[in-house]
């Protein structure tokens, strides 16, 4: 990529986890990426970046109306046009959320320089019938009309994105990565040296429905039972150790780990489990060995747990959960098989500095595209 392109990256905020993206993409980028980003409602309990190293950080000035779960939550960010001004990017890269006040005004401005803008979401999904969501629906493609291109999380948000209307030409897969391409090969994976350890890493909220997780492992056959090993912390510890404590007292609550604390857990087990939503700690898994069970949730997990290396399951189904922990520990050598092939999903596909190098082609096409007659 010609590194003197100037490339701008509007988010309402920059989440820890995704700070190792931005600067993924900053340095492959030549540092030439500039970020405008604010700050979360205190409730939301998002841990952000206001630190890069390889790209430029600009705080923006968040006014937020409602919750941002709730379906009427708008937000508005001072100090955007300032920003672009200042700046001067040739490319806009904003969120494809159309709640946000402040980014049509963006795009209009980039447009009116003779810039284009790519939008970068989830997808474009169906929302069901009703005056309210037909006004939804409304007010997204309006917005989404204006963008002259998207980037998908997942394989299903770009199908999403072209029944919206986009050309295919226009429409980017950029898979939501969480961890860089591994560096050495996998080591062998686990072995279950005497009971199986299933291993759950994320924030401890309610939608993390860790008590399923409970459930399942208390309805197993006695030679199958696992150790569980619940990793994180959060609002919602409190209740999950009551819950444990009254359906599967063998969990056990390691808190909150990082770094070489946190790897040596991923060594030691042999299964991820993700009953609820979110949950960007499977990739995680997949690059230390693990097959993983997930629920199915916005289309990011589609394409990483796939049959060779997971299992996805409905949301809240206490039975498919319990029937594919049954499957999944009954067949070690199986199971080892699928976190080999969990690791090579991560190792050639889904990393770091595959979604960075697609938002790089991303920007070139766009900028091809709009550059041509």
């Amino acid at each position: 990529m010609d590194n003197s392109i100037r490339i701008g990256l509007q988010q309402r905020v920059l989440p820890t986890y995704r700070a190792p993206f931005v600067e993924t993409l900053g340095e492959l980028s030549g540092r030439q990426l500039s970020v405008f980003a604010g700050q979360p409602l205190a409730a939301e309990a998002i841990a952000t970046t206001q630190t890069l190293v390889h790209a430029r950080y600009f705080p923006a000035t968040n006014q937020h109306f409602l919750n941002p779960g709730s379906p009427f939550y708008l937000c508005r960010q001072s100090g955007l046009i300032k920003w672009l001004q200042s700046e001067q990017p040739q490319i806009l890269i904003v969120e494809a959320n159309p709640r946000y006040l402040s980014t049509p005004e963006a795009v209009d401005w980039m447009h009116r320089q003779g810039r284009p803008v790519l939008g970068w979401g989830l997808g474009a999904p169906h929302l069901g019938g009703g005056v309210l969501n037909r006004l939804r629906k409304a007010e997204r493609d309006h917005f989404l009309k204006r963008l002259d291109g998207v980037i998908a999380y997942s394989q299903r948000g770009a199908a999403e994105y072209a029944a919206a209307g986009f050309p295919p030409e226009r429409v980017f897969v950029a898979h939501n990565a969480a961890v860089h391409r591994p560096a050495a090969p996998l080591a062998n994976p686990g072995t279950f040296a005497e009971k199986p350890v299933i291993l759950f890493v994320g924030r401890l909220q309610a939608r993390k429905r860790l008590e399923i997780l409970f459930e399942a492992c208390a309805a197993l056959p006695a030679r199958l039972q696992p150790d569980l090993v619940i990793v994180g912390d959060g609002p919602a510890r409190p209740e999950f150790e009551q819950a444990a404590q009254r359906i599967y007292p063998a969990a056990r609550f390691a808190g909150a780990r990082h770094g070489p604390d946190l790897d040596a857990y991923f060594a030691a087990a042999d299964l991820f489990v993700l009953p609820g939503t979110g949950g960007l700690a499977v990739q995680q898994a997949m690059a230390a060995g693990l097959p993983v069970i997930v629920a199915q949730g916005d289309g990011t997990q589609d394409d990483l747990a796939r049959p060779a290396a997971g299992w996805q399951i409905p949301p809240d189904n206490l039975q498919a959960l319990s029937s594919t922990l049954h499957l999944a520990l009954s067949d070690r050598t199986r199971l080892q098989a699928m976190g080999r092939a969990a690791f090579q999903i991560v190792a050639e596909e889904i990393n770091l500095e595959t979604m960075a190098l697609a938002f790089l082609k991303a920007i070139q096409q766009t900028l091809g595209h709009w550059d041509s007659p």
